[in-house]
């Protein structure tokens, strides 16, 4: 949804409200977990956040407070959302003349252990989102070199006419939120 100005808390609680029960607006929920779906941009990013257990701790402590969205012209409504199947949240962007409100529905949970210790999960889109697709936010501790990740995947495409008339930005957008949610979790665990 695009707005001329921001949204109130009760406009943004009731929106979320109306999306919680709407399907996905893609049918490859979950595919992140395995390839990239065809027809779709696929964006990964990672960046290191450090070493040992310690930072691996904090980087999960992180993902759950939702601190890779802690960038400024994004906000998470709401970050107290629990990282659970089926939890919906909505992303409140400005842009520089204009504000947008996406919502998400959390699709799968990431919690493994071994060699590669993961945390994480992926949300996707809903009906009134600007794009189409899904994105995976997780960290990963590398027992063997002792290394900590903060794994950023995505895989989208425009969803409404003014993001297809505007991909150009739309990709510029997806771009620098990447980047900002790296120095995100950079911050969260130094």
């Amino acid at each position: 949804m695009f707005l001329a100005r921001k949204p109130s808390e009760q406009m943004i609680r009731e929106f979320l409200l109306r999306q919680t029960n709407q399907d996905l607006s893609y049918g490859e929920a979950g595919l992140s977990q395995r390839r990239a779906a065809a027809g779709y941009i696929r964006d990964h990013n990672r960046i290191q956040l450090g070493r040992g257990q310690e930072i691996f701790q904090k980087a999960v402590q992180a993902v759950r407070r939702w601190e890779m969205f802690h960038m400024g012209w994004v906000r998470l409504c709401w970050p107290e959302t629990d990282i659970r199947v089926g939890a919906a949240v909505a992303v409140l962007v400005h842009h520089c003349w204009f504000w947008s409100l996406n919502a998400c529905r959390i699709v799968y949970v990431i919690e493994g252990t071994g060699a590669v210790q993961r945390y994480g999960f992926a949300y996707g889109t809903l009906a009134d989102h600007s794009e189409c697709g899904e994105e995976r936010f997780s960290v990963e501790w590398h027992r063997i070199d002792n290394s900590v990740w903060y794994d950023l995947l995505a895989f989208s495409r425009p969803n409404h006419r003014l993001a297809k008339v505007g991909y150009p930005f739309s990709r510029y957008l997806q771009r620098r939120f990447a980047q900002d949610s790296k120095k995100a979790m950079q911050r969260a665990v130094n």
